[in-house]
Order: structure tokens, then C-alpha cells, then sequence
């Protein structure tokens, strides 16, 4: 066997086993990849790596300067490989048994206020033949807190205006239902309506609610340009993205009381330790508040 061989097998075995999303396959299987490159100019095979090799490895991308959050990304990468050569009987020791990943701080993502949210929207231009479609992805982005994998990927079949929620396919082709709010009904049902069905579908796209000027459903990268033109048009200096609205949906639900169990429902966490870190973000909100509002601040 080779690198290569290796790496297609472990590709298969994180598609059909464990079932995991097309984008954190192609990171896992870019991380790996990022070692193989390390270890085939030393003609180093993938099952006569040792703890020393890694941490060999381990020591050139740090002197890379690469994040301790990205180097522990690629030590995960690098150990869910081994972990599947142990389970296929290709090897008998786990070379990444003893290796540590890099102390990592918690990073609390960036939230937008809801003032700037209005001002993004408020900034979408709707005498563009587009504008009504821009303005019901922000809305539908913060209303739904959807990944934008889901909002590409939304179907007109999974909106249930009348019941007030969408079906959402989230990862690991996991379905949940997301309630909506009454603004992005409004403008969804706008955008459906008066432009959506005045446009010529490319077959294959007929149930995908967004779509490109082709009548073909938008692309993720699609969606990060259409925010950054709204950002830099209204001049926000905040470095955000299409998850910012699912940071800042979950934010505002917890900063209003909403319960830890049904915001993580909302997101679609599997676990309630990722949905925790909105409970830090309520905190530094609490703190700014007492700062700018208490007689002794």
C-alpha cells in the first residue's frame, strides 16, 4: 500500500462510516495529507511512523508560525488516521498514542449587534434585480442561525411557512427543524414570489430556494462575497462571515433569557459543550453592561 491508498481508504471510511459532512472530510483528508507530504521526500511509509516522526513533523509547522488552534486541528487529523490503520488491522501500535495537541485558549467568535444586523440589511441594494433574494438570506441566515452549508442547501419542499419552521439538513445529514421568524417569512415569501418564479431553472435546481443569476442554486463562496460587500459598504470593521449571523442568532437568544437546551436544539449541536460557549459570550455582554452603566466603573 502507499500514501495514497491509505488516504482513499480513510476517505471512504469517514464518508460511509461515520457518515461526516463533504467539508470536514476534505479537512481531515487535507490535514493528513499536509503529514504525507512531510513524510514521502524522506520515504517514510505511513506504517513505519513513530511517536518521534510526528513530533519531528509537529516541530516544523510550528516553526511555520501556524496557530495552536490549526496545529491542533492537524494532530486530530493526523491521530483519526492512525486510529482507522489500527481499526483495519493495518497496524498494531498507534504512533499518536503519547502525542498532545497545543494548549488552546477559548475563542469566543464574533457576534454582530442588532443594529449593525439591521444596518447590513438595510444596506442591500433592492433595485438590483438580486436585492430581494440578498435580503432574505441575511434574514433567513439570523433568523434560522443556519450554517451556510444549510442555506444553500435549503429546499422550497422544507419551508413550512403556515407552521412557522424550515427542515434543515445539517451535518452528518442530520434533520432538524428551525423555527423562522416573521420577518424572513416576509421577505422569503417576497423573494419566492415576485423573483424566484420569474426566473428560468436550471434542471436539477428546482427545489433549491436560493439561486445565482443561471437559475442555479448560490455556492457557499457566493454567500461570504454577498457579506462582504455589505460590510465594506457600510464601513463595519468587525472581520465577519456567514456563520457571524449563527454566532450572533444564538448569542441574542441566550443575552434574552432563551434555555441552553433549546438554543442547542436550534443550532443542531450534538453536544450542549459547543452550544456552552455562548454562555462566556452572555458573560462578557453582562460585564460590558455593568462597565459602561456602573456608577463606580
Amino acid at each position: 500500500m502507499s500514501w495514497e491508498t491509505s488516504i482513499k481508504g480513510f476517505k471512504s471510511y469517514l464518508q460511509i462510516e461515520r457518515s461526516l459532512s463533504d467539508n470536514s472530510v476534505q479537512a481531515y483528508i487535507r490535514d493528513v495529507k499536509k503529514f504525507a507530504n512531510y513524510a514521502i521526500p524522506i520515504e517514510l511509509s505511513e506504517f513505519k511512523v513513530t511517536r518521534v516522526d510526528i513530533s519531528n513533523f509537529l516541530a516544523q509547522i510550528n516553526q511555520k508560525n501556524i496557530s495552536s488552534r490549526s496545529q491542533a486541528r492537524i494532530i486530530s487529523g493526523i491521530k483519526a488516521f492512525y486510529k482507522y490503520l489500527i481499526m483495519e488491522d493495518y497496524l498494531k501500535i498507534n504512533p499518536t498514542e503519547l502525542i498532545e495537541s497545543p494548549k488552546i485558549g477559548l475563542k469566543l467568535p464574533d457576534t454582530l449587534s442588532l443594529i449593525e444586523i439591521d444596518k447590513l440589511i438595510a444596506a442591500v441594494d433592492l433595485s438590483n434585480k438580486q436585492g430581494e433574494r440578498n435580503r432574505a438570506i441575511l434574514e433567513t441566515l439570523y433568523s434560522c442561525g443556519l450554517r451556510v452549508s444549510e442555506l444553500v442547501n435549503l429546499q422550497l419542499s422544507n419551508i413550512h411557512f403556515k407552521e412557522g419552521y424550515l427542515k434543515v439538513t445539517g451535518k452528518g445529514d442530520k434533520e432538524r427543524l428551525a423555527p423562522i421568524g416573521g420577518r424572513a417569512i416576509k421577505y422569503l415569501t417576497i423573494y419566492i414570489n415576485e423573483v424566484r418564479n420569474h426566473q428560468e431553472i436550471k434542471k436539477g435546481n428546482e427545489d433549491f430556494v436560493f439561486l445565482n443569476n443561471r437559475g442555479a442554486k448560490l455556492t457557499r463562496v457566493m454567500i461570504f462575497i454577498i457579506i462582504q460587500k455589505l460590510t465594506e459598504k457600510i464601513g463595519l470593521k468587525k472581520k465577519i462571515s456567514p456563520h457571524t449571523f449563527r454566532h450572533s442568532f444564538a448569542t441574542h437568544l441566550i443575552e434574552g433569557g432563551a434555555d441552553l437546551r433549546a438554543v442547542q436544539e436550534m443550532l443542531g449541536h450534538e453536544s450542549i459543550t459547543t452550544t456552552e460557549i455562548y454562555t462566556h459570550l452572555d458573560n462578557e455582554y453582562l460585564r460590558s453592561n455593568i462597565i459602561q452603566f456602573h456608577p463606580r466603573s
